[in-house]
């Protein structure tokens, strides 16, 4: 098992006019806290990737990542993107939005405090707005229940869940937005 370890300062500077905002820096440090307490390496790069989701207020696609670490690093290529996602991805540092073929990073995780550290499994609820293709993640105690209980009726054992909801945010709906082809067909 490769050694825990935080990223030298070196490693994690980033260029002037591509600070991440206070918000983003601690929810990166609260990243490699539960990569080291995991046993796992937050490289420099899976952090540039993690940080560039939270900056952004829209899911992103591998590629548009791959787009702004190329403004960074001349030399990056879709399996370096995709390598950074699938460990994201396997230390529940981060979603993909099946729908949107985009991914998100995990807000449970990250931004709430929680006795467990994340360690925690989690049914996770989406809203997908089919006008401006925001994502929200939603905690809701009442589907998971619910989703637990259909399943045990049905003898089945939950290992993970994802539910993706389509339709219009708050914001949208107050401006009189329509649905847009924004989002992908089904």
């Amino acid at each position: 098992m490769p050694t825990a370890t935080r990223p030298t300062p070196e490693a994690s500077v980033v260029p002037e006019g591509d600070r991440l905002s206070p918000r983003t820096e601690a929810l990166l440090d609260r990243a490699d806290s539960l990569c080291v307490k995991r046993g796992v390496r937050m490289t420099a790069l899976r952090r540039q990737v993690m940080g560039l989701m939270l900056e952004s207020s829209h899911p992103l696609r591998a590629y548009d990542l791959l787009e702004q670490l190329q403004a960074r690093h001349a030399g990056a290529a879709p399996p370096t993107v995709y390598r950074a996602l699938d460990f994201l991805l396997e230390h529940g540092l981060a979603h993909k939005i099946e729908r949107l073929s985009s991914f998100v990073p995990c807000v449970h995780v990250l931004d709430h405090s929680h006795d467990h550290d994340g360690d925690c499994a989690h049914a996770t609820q989406f809203l997908i707005c089919r006008a401006c293709a925001r994502v929200m993640e939603l905690e809701d105690g009442g589907i998971v229940r619910a989703i637990s209980l259909a399943s045990r009726n049905a003898g089945f054992h939950v290992q993970h869940s994802t539910i993706e909801i389509e339709g219009l945010c708050a914001e949208c709906l107050a401006s009189g937005a329509k649905e847009t082809a924004s989002l992908p067909p089904q």
